[in-house]
């Protein structure tokens, strides 16, 4: 049995490989992966680890509308929603006591694996968050944080995001590795995610990204192989430009389908209400029809709309393996040059308080603006410091520094790349046999390289 260490690059491409000489000398052989639709971070991990499309394990995307509470929720933690057999149940069948750590992997919590390292700030009882990580076993918080200090979440995403976060999940994953020797480690490295999101993935800044990346890998690639330990190192999508936003939700509102309440002079989505509202998540996005005979209506809504390729109904949403209960009614596609906003407010000075802030939770659906401090805003880094200075001393604070400018955002992802240069890439330390897998071959691959059958 092999060793194995499964280290997910969000975003890394062909392209970005360019930029990154020490992961392609520690890999021997490269291949194309297809990507799943939504190509998004919890459809695909969930692919990955299931075999199976979103139809068979329901991760439709990184939220959607929970019809039987009536809410939509983006970035929920717990495995329980993925359905279907993970890699480590196929692996346990062939050796009993088979080991798992996950490092940042999503759905993480709940999960059957020995270790795990996942985000969880402190959510205090006065509406103050502070960064946090939650693990398994409980003693692994208390080690990581003695020898690493607190998992820096504010790096993690936000207007602050970038390498330390990165740096911080694989000295964890190192301390795992090389501590506790599990047969299987999986870890995600997020760092490509912001820049090329926040200036394109052609930007000189993307390459420094790229650049960063592939100094923070080398530790942990060397203790790979120290450890004699195959190393796979993967993809969920590429980051392509964009210049396009467009507000799905405020052409629903505006064609008399999507309803909004009031309170505090502020507006909020009303799902229950609401004859049609979309959950946005980057280039694609779920829309939900509560009454079937307004599908017909709505699809021209969104096919009159510019910056829409396609609208996906039951049998494109069946072609696509999309095909879930969770699933909107209707899913569109961004063309290539636009994605989604959540925006469902006509005008910003009704806007909710949290669309100025990183909600990722509040907001019904992905909002990248939260990448950004508003420009429009000549005060902001020092509305921003007063805020910070108000949590250091114990009070509450509202970090309002969110732009409502989406024009900001230069890169996105979520539709099927045009070309494979711009889409996912897998690299093995060991050979592969084939030039070309889909996301649901990963599973087995990786179980192949541990030597432990299909």
């Amino acid at each position: 049995m092999n060793r194995l260490l499964v280290i997910d690059v969000v975003g890394l491409t062909p392209r970005l490989l360019a930029h990154m000489p020490n992961l392609t000398a520690r890999t021997r052989s490269r291949a194309t992966l297809e990507t799943v639709l939504p190509a998004v971070t919890c459809s695909v991990q969930s692919t990955f680890l299931t075999g199976s499309p979103p139809a068979e394990h329901g991760i439709v995307g990184n939220g959607w509308y929970f019809r039987d509470v009536g809410e939509v929720q983006l970035w929920r933690q717990h495995n329980a929603l993925v359905g279907g057999d993970k890699i480590w149940d196929d692996a346990r069948r062939a050796v009993p006591g088979y080991r798992v750590a996950n490092v940042c992997w999503w759905y993480a919590m709940g999960a059957a694996t020995d270790f795990c390292v996942t985000p969880r700030p402190i959510y205090h009882a006065d509406g103050r968050k502070s960064p946090d990580c939650y693990t398994t076993p409980p003693s692994l918080r208390v080690d990581l944080t003695r020898e690493l200090g607190r998992f820096p979440l504010f790096n993690y995403w936000g207007p602050n995001a970038g390498i330390a976060s990165s740096r911080w999940i694989v000295d964890a994953a190192r301390t795992l590795l090389n501590r506790e020797k599990p047969d299987l480690t999986l870890v995600y490295v997020p760092h490509l995610d912001y820049d090329l999101q926040r200036f394109g993935p052609d930007s000189p800044e993307a390459r420094e990204a790229a650049e960063a990346v592939d100094r923070t890998l080398v530790p942990l690639l060397d203790d790979a192989d120290a450890l004699g330990a195959v190393t796979v190192v993967l993809s969920e999508y590429g980051i392509t430009p964009v210049s396009r936003p467009v507000d799905v939700n405020r052409a629903l509102r505006r064609a008399g389908l999507l309803s909004v309440y009031r309170q505090a002079g502020m507006e909020y989505l009303d799902p229950w209400t609401s004859r049609a509202f979309a959950v946005a998540d980057h280039q694609v996005a779920h829309v939900y029809v509560r009454d079937p005979h307004d599908v017909e209506r709505v699809h021209a809504v969104l096919k009159e709309l510019p910056g829409v390729d396609e609208v996906l109904g039951a049998s494109g949403k069946s072609a696509h393996g999309l095909d879930h209960s969770r699933a909107g009614e209707l899913v569109a596609i961004a063309e290539p040059d636009s994605w989604f906003t959540y925006y469902y407010w006509l005008d910003d000075a009704r806007a909710p308080d949290f669309a100025r802030l990183v909600d990722i939770h509040r907001k019904p659906g992905y909002d990248p603006a939260e990448l950004f401090l508003d420009p429009a805003d000549p005060l902001v880094k020092m509305r921003a410091g007063m805020a910070l200075l108000r949590k250091q001393l114990g009070f509450r604070y509202t970090m309002n520094v969110v732009p409502l400018d989406p024009s900001l955002v230069r890169g996105s992802h979520g539709r099927l790349p045009a070309d494979p240069a711009d889409g996912p890439v897998l690299l093995s330390s060991a050979p592969l046999d084939r030039d070309v897998y889909t996301a649901t071959d990963v599973k087995p691959l990786l179980l192949g390289l541990a030597e432990l059958g299909s």
